[in-house]
């Protein structure tokens, strides 16, 4: 049996979410236009700019306008979805009047928290941004970095808002059994048009074969390919090779584990492929040091992950092709 999907939705199949590289503290324009340009030839199903891998909570709102501007002029006919999320609704409702203007498909938006929301706050924040823009939202649940825990009653709140079009939920160690009942309570209380997306890289094979809609994803952000073949495997009903592909890449997610989280790892991925300049990350993220890095290229080598990084052209993507003004 396939995976199944919600018909004519883009909010389902493999969504990407690059880097946003600096450089001398500043977004290497360069560097995020090439990313970008290769997950739209790879062959994506859409491209998530802004998102916790694209470190969009250490970026200034013209930063951000700039980059999803960028975004959408280099991914072609991928869509594009923009995070969106901030400390303060006023900073949100700007964000996401910059990305519609941008021209994003949908947006990003992570309950960002100093003091602790309450579940009022958050239904009343979604609620501010959904009737400022026509933009379809994505809830983005990743407590990791946000610090924000969701229930399944505040999916059921938000998804009763029209503009909710995706609920993007963390990954957990269960087995398929375990997710499929998982992904099951939640959408027995939301709509029947609300995808729902997996998030945590290693436990994405194990989401799609359970009934999700989506990946969005880490990995594919800098390495699309194997994480293309994970979900057109799952989407296909091939579960077994899904299941594979995502134990060969075991070494990668153990370093992940490792080393804090995914976004060190995938930087000095990118930085050792000459995706992204030396020490790509906002400070004061240093990103991994020199002997993590040795490990991090042991793996890149030994699973083969280098091959095909070439950007598009066989050169730097330039980002002139973008003729906006800042």
């Amino acid at each position: 049996m396939t995976m199944t999907a919600k018909d004519g939705s883009i909010f389902t199949g493999l969504s990407a979410f690059p880097l946003t590289p600096m450089a001398d503290d500043a977004v290497d324009e360069r560097a995020f236009a090439g990313l970008v340009e290769r997950l739209a030839a790879a062959g994506v199903d859409s491209i998530t700019a802004l998102g916790s891998t694209g470190s969009y909570a250490y970026l200034s709102g013209g930063e951000r306008a700039r980059v999803a501007r960028l975004a959408v002029a280099h991914a072609g006919e991928t869509p594009v979805f923009v995070g969106i999320g901030a400390l303060r609704t006023s900073d949100v409702l700007a964000n996401a009047r910059a990305a519609e203007q941008a021209g994003a498909r949908g947006l990003l938006l992570a309950p960002m928290t100093y003091q602790p929301l309450t579940h009022d706050d958050v239904v009343e924040l979604f609620g501010e941004v959904a009737s400022s823009t026509a933009l379809p939202i994505i809830v983005y649940d990743n407590p990791g970095t946000t610090h924000f825990a969701y229930t399944t009653e505040l999916y059921a709140r938000l998804a009763e808002l029209p503009a909710v079009a995706s609920i993007k939920i963390p990954g957990k160690p269960l087995d398929v059994a375990a997710t499929r009942e998982r992904v099951a309570a939640i959408r027995a209380v939301v709509p029947s048009h609300v995808t729902i997306g997996i998030s945590g890289d290693a436990h994405a094979a194990t989401g799609l074969i359970a009934g999700c809609d989506a990946w969005y994803s880490v990995i594919a952000g800098t390495l699309p390919e194997p994480a293309l073949s994970i979900t057109r495997a799952a989407q296909a009903g091939r579960y077994d090779e899904a299941i594979a592909e995502s134990a060969r890449l075991e070494p990668l997610w153990a370093l992940f584990a490792e080393f804090g989280g995914s976004l060190r790892v995938v930087a000095a991925i990118a930085e050792q492929l000459g995706l992204a300049p030396a020490r790509c990350l906002p400070r004061p993220i240093l990103g991994l040091d020199d002997a993590q890095r040795e490990r991090v290229a042991e793996v890149v080598e030994r699973l083969s992950l280098g091959e095909g990084a070439a950007r598009p052209g066989g050169g730097v993507a330039s980002a002139d092709a973008d003729h906006t003004t800042t």
